[in-house]
């Protein structure tokens, strides 16, 4: 196992940016936002603190978050960090700490969520279009609203 492993849980704070290389690569990146709250002992006062990071997935992965996941939706991360340097056009070095993700997927804490289980392609070869999928229906248990399951 890596030893460089990290698992995050946030809210996206931007719609996912999907882009492709030349050599036709999907790349995807988009921020999380991550809370932390706690009570402090000294004041009994609530004290929260917030931390940004940026979130980069590749290939299939890339194109699936950009379809699926939204501004404001809460995700899981399970990547690595990555740090990349570059230097601007002014001369001036940069560097960036990301997530460079391995799985990404809804969180289910306080929502529900409908996985739709893609069809598997040759690699260069395109994604088929997807098609409506049918409305979701409640099951018919048999019973009506004011009566009692068992």
């Amino acid at each position: 196992m890596p030893d460089n492993t990290v698992t995050v849980v946030g809210n996206v704070t931007r719609d996912p940016e999907l882009r492709f290389l030349a050599s036709g690569q999907a790349n995807c990146s988009f921020g999380l936002a991550v809370n932390r709250r706690w009570q402090n002992r000294q004041t009994q006062e609530w004290e929260e603190a917030t931390s940004f990071f940026n979130i980069v997935c590749w290939r299939e992965m890339a194109e699936n978050v950009a379809e699926s996941v939204t501004k404001g939706a809460r995700v899981v991360v399970a990547g690595r960090l990555e740090q990349r340097s570059w230097e601007t056009e002014q001369g001036d070095k940069r560097s960036v700490v990301e997530i460079v993700a391995d799985e990404i997927g809804p969180s289910l804490r306080w929502a529900t969520a409908q996985v739709t289980r893609n069809e598997r392609k040759a690699p260069g070869e395109a994604r088929p279009a997807k098609s409506a999928a049918p409305p979701r229906q409640e099951p018919d248990t048999g019973y009506g609203f004011d009566e009692e399951p068992f």
